[in-house]
């Protein structure tokens, strides 16, 4: 959540007490300040958030350890002896200052190229969560697939569900159902029944969502977590509340699959452009491929990089014409797989059997959209949504 102040915004370039990198200072996040109150009040924050502060109580402290700490946390009491050095440019610095702060601290904020301005006690949550963040060693952020229809039918939530469970295999991922008139990727999987957080209790909540809260609240099997509908479907989903689970998605998990919807608004504008990838499923038959060339025209025309997923048997339209119609590079094409209805009736999911032709293409589509250790592949991320998705 959010501070009751939030730190103020400016300018941004693209533990134990000691004034030596400790052991895990590659890691740690560094607090620059010889003021005792600041790093006091610092390293009890640290402690709730269960992350442990190196303190640098001079600049040149500080600068030895500014290319390797994942967060630069500038007192004001030092902000300006540290702007003085010129210090090279980076993500992750702040300064922080207590009670009123002056004018010239911005100023200095500018010189050592902070991306916020925060005064203690009124940002204490906001520190907490940022603190938060780091612990959850979300230093690279995660790869983010949404996926959606061509058409009805088209099976793109069945597809969604064997994506995520197939990017298991390279870390813990996210499945994001963000489609309420869906079949419910939580019923697909055979989840329904679990514990956890649903789209109504996340849309009550307010300002920033941690990593960790999320990976702690939702429905989980084995390495996948799962956010979906409640039961009655009476949740109302929204551009904001999308965004920050995305955003926590991407700094806790190695991959976030998004099941979108077929309908244009905010909600699926919002998804599209924090997705590192778009993965359209299309039928192989005329009608279908018709419908698809609108769903492109009209909701992906703002995507970074767009890929084809087609699904039927050998009679329809070759699956390379259906990539040339529609101006998508195909990734896979898959023919429907017998007993599939069965597995999912029974609860056991779409990749009941690893063999099977959904388990293949989940597999296949895994190994290009998503690297080693839940990087994005094949293509950059979208520079704002990552920005923010690492900060």
């Amino acid at each position: 959540m959010r501070p009751t102040t939030p730190p103020a915004r400016v300018a941004s370039p693209t533990g134990p007490l000691a004034d030596t990198p400790s052991a895990t200072a590659s890691a740690a996040p560094v607090l620059v300040s010889a003021d005792e109150l600041l790093r006091s009040d610092v390293l009890r924050l640290a402690a709730a958030a269960g992350v442990v502060v190196d303190v640098a109580r001079d600049p040149s402290t500080a600068l030895r350890r500014w290319p390797v700490a994942p967060v630069v946390l500038v007192g004001a009491d030092l902000a300006g002896a540290l702007a003085a050095t010129a210090p090279p440019r980076r993500a992750g610095v702040h300064v922080l200052g207590h009670g009123a702060l002056p004018d010239d601290l911005f100023r200095h904020a500018l010189g050592v190229g902070a991306e916020s301005v925060a005064a203690l006690p009124a940002s204490e949550t906001w520190l907490v969560e940022l603190l938060t963040d780091v612990g959850d060693g979300a230093a690279t952020p995660g790869v983010t697939i949404g996926v959606l229809a061509g058409s009805g039918g088209a099976g793109a939530t069945v597809f969604a569900c064997a994506l995520a469970q197939a990017a298991t295999t390279r870390g813990a991922a996210l499945l994001v159902d963000a489609d309420p008139l869906g079949p419910g990727s939580d019923r697909v999987l055979g989840v329904e029944g679990d514990a956890g957080v649903r789209w109504d209790a996340m849309l009550q909540a307010t300002g920033r969502l941690s990593a960790r809260s999320l990976r702690e609240s939702l429905p989980r099997r084995g390495a996948l977590s799962v956010l979906t509908w409640p039961a009655d479907g009476s949740a109302s989903l929204q551009p904001f509340a999308l965004r920050e689970v995305l955003s926590a998605g991407a700094r806790g998990f190695g991959c976030v699959v998004v099941d979108l919807p077929r309908r244009p608004g905010k909600v699926v504008d919002e998804a599209v452009s924090r997705c590192d990838h778009v993965v359209l499923v299309c039928g192989l038959t005329v009608p279908a491929v018709a419908a698809a060339s609108r769903i492109t025209r009209t909701l992906l025309a703002g995507a970074v990089s767009r890929h084809l997923v087609t699904r039927g048997g050998a009679g329809g339209v070759a699956p390379a014409e259906v990539s040339q119609v529609l101006g998508i590079p195909l990734l896979v094409a898959m023919t429907d797989q017998r007993g599939l209805d069965e597995a999912v009736n029974l609860g056991a999911g779409p990749l009941r059997s690893p063999r099977g032709r959904l388990a293949r293409a989940a597999r296949t589509a895994v190994g290009r959209l998503v690297g080693p250790g839940g990087t994005a592949a094949t293509v950059g991320r979208p520079v704002a949504a990552r920005l923010e998705a690492a900060s």
